[in-house]
């Protein structure tokens, strides 16, 4: 018997480290920023985000990804429900191209092959890096100079995935967003009419939507031989 459950074990650690299952797939969804322009809701996505994700998934309750993203990011004084800055009426736009590396762990177990484990609210935790626009020089009164600057974030967020149908999956997420700079609004200390807000809080930025993916890869043997 002992024998037995050996070989079973060993079986088992195999399947895992070779054939474990994959995710691919898609999300869309909407992004903010919150920082020393427009309005300083956390949650308030009116702009456009989108991109790719990849999942490998260990066990039914760990799963490493990888994804890139897209995010239009802009705010505008004109919403701000903070007097002063809505009498200020300081605008920006920006995009941000992120690429990000991190955990999910699921609540439940999760697993599309065993009905009864097809759901799982999940926990996210993961290391970002992005590029986006700076201003660098003033050229002549309000007009400006613009340069590419990468950048890191610290990532974290939650999420809720179920089956869709057959090897099809839907998540619902929210992730966001501290970073470790100020000026993805275009603050710069070093230009006066780029000058404003608190040079001590770094900016932040949100991305919430959903998305589909397809698994494929034969299932790993997560089952105990107890």
């Amino acid at each position: 018997m002992k024998k037995l459950v050996l070989l079973i074990t060993f079986i088992c650690v195999t399947n895992t480290s070779n054939a474990q299952i994959n995710e691919v797939g898609l999300f869309i969804g909407g992004s903010n920023y919150i920082g020393d322009i427009g309005p300083e809701y956390y949650i308030n996505p009116t702009n456009i985000m989108g991109g790719v994700i990849y999942k490998w998934n260990m066990n039914p309750r760990i799963s490493f990804r990888g994804t890139f993203t897209y995010a239009a990011i802009k705010s505008d004084d004109k919403n701000a429900t903070n007097r002063e800055r809505y009498f200020r009426g300081i605008g920006f736009k920006n995009s941000i191209k992120e690429l990000a590396v991190g955990i999910e762990f699921n609540y439940f177990n999760y697993n599309l092959d065993d009905y009864r484990n097809t759901y799982t609210p999940y926990l996210l935790l993961e290391f970002a890096a992005f590029n986006y626009n700076i201003v660098v020089a003033e050229t002549a009164p309000l007009q400006y100079q613009y340069a590419s600057k990468t950048a890191f974030a610290i990532p974290f967020g939650i999420g809720y995935k179920t089956k869709l149908f057959q090897d099809f999956a839907i998540a619902f997420e929210l992730r966001a967003r501290y970073t470790f700079v100020d000026d993805i609004d275009y603050n710069n200390n070093n230009i006066k009419s780029l000058t404003f807000g608190n040079p001590n809080s770094n900016d932040w930025y949100i991305l919430s939507g959903i998305s589909l993916v397809y698994t494929f890869g034969r299932p790993a043997c997560y089952s105990s031989p107890f």
